[in-house]
């Protein structure tokens, strides 16, 4: 098709099957864990089991929404700052180009709608759908830039993410110590 728009609509769709997948994940796990500490059946008081399933899993799915989308904005800020840095296209055609890659991911996230039982699946399935993209859109806009300029695209983005993750760890890290710390019993 020669219409730019045809892709469009799928980084919104494969966000939220994504969402769906991790939160229906979770949701399994929360109820599980209400059991546990006896929530549950004050709860069943209130609402029946679907209701009770249904509004979990909403919450769940927009609060997934709202991480997957970061990371969306995240990655492409961080892709379009290695492009301004490393492209010598000035006119923005390969980016386009690469968004062809939107198939990508939506094919990972409907794979991720069998998975939602196992975490590990989960993971590998974004991990794997995260790389085989990656690849595809290095490949796409080599095409525009020198080997050097590519290795530096790569470069770029491979310590940044690193750098962005590491933070997250170590802020996770500090809240979990600080938290356990100020616990009375310990």
């Amino acid at each position: 098709m020669k219409n730019p728009y045809v892709f469009g609509f799928l980084p919104l769709i494969t966000i939220v099957l994504f969402s769906l997948s991790f939160a229906t994940f979770t949701m399994n796990k929360v109820i599980d864990l209400f059991k546990v500490i006896g929530v549950y059946g004050g709860m069943r008081e209130f609402l029946s089991d679907l209701e009770l399933k249904l509004f979990l899993l909403i919450i769940l799915v927009l609060i997934y929404f709202m991480v997957f989308s970061a990371f969306k904005l995240i990655a492409e800020t961080i892709h379009e700052i290695g492009m301004l840095f490393f492209s010598k296209d000035y006119e923005g055609k390969t980016m386009s180009q690469a968004r062809g890659g939107f198939v990508i991911f939506f094919v990972g996230a409907v794979i991720s709608l069998v998975g939602f039982q196992s975490i590990q699946l989960l993971l590998i399935v974004f991990l794997l759908t995260t790389f085989i993209y990656f690849v595809y859109v290095v490949y796409k806009l080599s095409s525009s830039m020198s080997l050097v300029g590519t290795l530096g695209l790569v470069m770029f983005e491979i310590i940044i993410w690193s750098l962005f993750i590491a933070l997250v760890i170590y802020i996770i890290i500090k809240l979990y110590n600080g938290i356990v710390a100020s616990l009375p019993f310990l």
